[in-house]
């Protein structure tokens, strides 16, 4: 319950202080910066080396990798289709193609099905959300920020990236069975733990309500595939096509349902991905997602079950 409190407290704060004149105007990207540099390799360093996969937790590793490969596909087609700018196009396969499975899914998860059910979503998250915002989603960032006709080099991007070098070094700790000192896994975890608030804040100094937005019609399209269509072809795949059910389904699917990720919109923005739109996406994103994940939910214990 902590966790949702802090979603409106930090955003909330990250609005008024657009009105303070004491406030530099650009705060934002500061704050941005320091996600991108500092929070998320931390996360990455504490995280990495303590995942393991088992062949019984494959389906719930596989939600965030199939939510931003279809979200690519989808968005993709539309967007060629109607001609809309690779800026827009890369805001909403980033946006609508990763969860927050963990800020707002581990309170939630934990809530409606105890710590078992949070067990299986932190496969969804580390290996799953975390690593492929710290790899593929960098390469989608940088191919649709890149002007045509230009050559700039994903890869060198790619591995520039201080959250996908920190998810490098944490591999290799993991595939030597080891782990980093205790008293530095504390110093990753309480920098990781900065991710959450610091972007939150950042969200809210960008984010403006107005009653009249030419993103509005892409921000519902953006939304109704991340809280209704995505889950919706989780559910069919792994119940109708793979015949599977059980508690890690059932975690399976309400993460799929779970809001955009903060990080995401943060990773849209820094590379100038229509950050208005971006900002939106978790401003309506996350609110609206309680009422359709109480949707899910009644779905899934009380229809199907």
């Amino acid at each position: 319950m902590s966790n949702i409190i802090l979603i409106a407290v930090c955003l909330l704060v990250g609005y008024l202080l657009q009105f303070s004149k004491s406030f530099p105007k650009n705060s934002y990207k500061a704050l941005n910066q320091f996600v991108i540099y500092i929070s998320m390799p931390a996360l990455a360093l504490y995280y990495i080396p303590k995942v393991s996969l088992g062949l019984d937790l494959l389906f719930p590793f596989s939600v965030a990798w199939l939510n931003f490969l279809l979200a690519y596909l989808f968005f993709n087609f539309i967007g060629k289709k109607y001609n809309w700018s690779n800026k827009l196009i890369g805001c909403l396969i980033l946006c609508a193609g990763l969860g927050n499975t963990s800020f707002v899914g581990f309170p939630v998860i934990q809530a409606l099905y105890g710590d078992e059910g949070l067990q299986t979503a932190v496969i969804v998250d580390q290996p799953g959300s975390f690593v492929v915002l710290s790899t593929v989603a960098v390469l989608v960032a940088s191919k649709y920020s890149v002007k045509k006709g230009t050559n700039e080099s994903l890869l060198a991007k790619l591995f520039a990236f201080p959250p996908f070098i920190g998810f490098l070094i944490g591999l290799l700790v993991n595939l030597l069975q080891v782990d980093f000192p205790v008293p530095l896994q504390e110093v990753f975890k309480t920098l990781g733990a900065t991710v959450s608030p610091i972007a939150l804040v950042a969200v809210g100094l960008q984010l403006h309500v107005q009653k009249k937005s030419p993103y509005y019609q892409f921000l519902w399209l953006g939304l109704f595939f991340k809280l209704m269509l995505f889950p919706a072809f989780i559910l069919l795949l792994f119940r109708v096509v793979f015949q599977v059910d059980g508690l890690n389904i059932d975690v399976s699917v309400m993460e799929a349902a779970m809001a955009p990720m903060v990080t995401a919109s943060i990773l849209a923005t820094n590379y100038g991905l229509k950050p208005k739109l971006s900002n939106m996406m978790i401003g309506v994103g996350i609110p609206l997602s309680f009422i359709t994940l109480a949707f899910w939910y009644v779905f899934i214990t009380y229809v199907i079950n």
